[in-house]
């Protein structure tokens, strides 16, 4: 008898220092926050609830970085964060918040898109909280987070998903997915909110372009490629072609976006507004389902044994060798793409120029590392950084 109760006790303290453990992860997780230093083109910082008033308070009440040349031209958007479990978005649309200079139209930024995903991480899947990026100044940190909102911000989930407005049906989790709830609706749930908010952002300041940056696993099918609206086809398929064997040595593709998939940035922005809408997507081995290990280092190396030897059998749809998919490479990718598309479209619709300098490439990127391209927020000026 003695005996049992010493273990019940042992059990007890077990349980209540793995509950402490996990409760002081969990607490610093939710109310960590990343700091940006604002480059020398950011001419101010609102909040989304300014064109969605409900959402003031809440988590997804995310930045708006705008970077204004004072010069006529047109306007692009630039989304990251999105899907908080897709690292190189996030570091993609900050290394721009950071380093863009506008020479001609405007560029809107928001690099944590669906705030609420990246303060909890996903069930089950052993994510980490945090990465780390080395940067000439010391160690910077990012919360990782999970695809979709947290049920912390955003709850109950429907038995059913029902989009608004094509009533298509689809996953009762896809409620809390940015990239399924556009055009939103302003008495929906959270992120139904957040992309109702975006959507009347993108109307009131006749944005002309959104580009929608992301990641994915390498059995997915939709890699490595530019899904493009209508609208945006051209500049989609000539960016495709013109980054394909010269700046790329893996191909960036181009598709058509699906018209009847709905609640996706790339179809619902080009319909529900006078925006053209791309969508970019890279290869990340964290997100495969036969990866081993998830650490800091797969996030940030992108190399995992499990997905190469996938690879060897052809059951891949993006070449992986020991080199992995590295964040440089991924962070990189998506900035050439980006540029590539600018100029694309400011020669295509003259007087509607975006003209940016500033901004990496994909070969410097490569070179130096993106952690070349964060200033350091502690040597900023008064007002010279923002949280996310």
């Amino acid at each position: 008898m003695e005996r049992l109760k010493w273990i019940k006790a042992m059990a007890a303290v077990l349980c209540t220092a793995a509950a402490a453990w996990s409760g002081a992860e969990f607490y610093a997780m939710r109310h960590y926050k990343e700091p940006v230093a604002l480059g020398p083109g950011v001419t101010q910082v609102q909040k989304l609830s300014l064109y969605e008033p409900s959402l003031q308070g809440t988590a997804n009440d995310c930045n708006l970085y705008f970077l204004d040349s004072g010069k006529p031209g047109g306007t692009v958007l630039l989304l990251g964060g999105t899907h908080p479990e897709e690292p190189a978005a996030n570091l993609a649309a900050q290394v721009v918040v950071e380093n863009a200079r506008p020479e001609a139209g405007r560029l809107i930024v928001v690099t944590r898109a669906n705030t609420s995903g990246s303060l909890y991480s996903r069930n089950g899947e052993a994510y980490p909280s945090f990465y780390d990026i080395e940067t000439p100044w010391g160690k910077k940190t990012w919360r990782l987070g999970d695809r979709s909102g947290s049920p912390l911000d955003s709850w109950p989930d429907p038995e059913v998903y029902v989009h608004y407005p094509s009533r298509q049906m689809l996953a009762y989790m896809d409620i809390r997915n940015l990239n399924r709830c556009w055009p939103g609706r302003p008495n929906g749930l959270l992120v139904e909110r957040t992309t109702y908010g975006l959507a009347q952002m993108i109307r009131a300041e006749s944005v002309d372009v959104v580009v929608d940056l992301h990641e994915a696993e390498l059995e997915y099918s939709v890699e490595n490629t530019i899904v493009a609206h209508e609208k945006a086809q051209e500049i989609a398929a000539m960016a495709s072609m013109l980054l394909t064997g010269t700046e790329f040595e893996v191909p960036i593709g181009m598709e058509f976006s699906p018209k009847t998939l709905h609640g996706l940035s790339h179809r619902e922005v080009g319909d529900h507004t006078q925006a053209m809408s791309m969508l970019y997507e890279v290869a990340e081995p964290l997100l495969d389902r036969i990866r081993g290990v998830t650490d800091q280092k797969l996030v940030l190396e992108g190399k995992d044994e499990f997905v190469v030897e996938a690879g060897k059998h052809k059951l891949l749809y993006a070449p992986i060798d020991e080199n992995g998919w590295h964040i440089d490479v991924r962070v990189g990718r998506h900035l050439s793409t980006f540029l590539q598309c600018l100029d694309i479209f400011s020669s295509m619709t003259p007087g509607r120029e975006i003209v940016l300098t500033g901004v990496p490439r994909y070969a410097e990127v490569k070179e130096k590392g993106v952690g070349s391209f964060f200033h350091d927020p502690t040597k900023a000026p008064l007002g010279g950084v923002a949280y996310d």
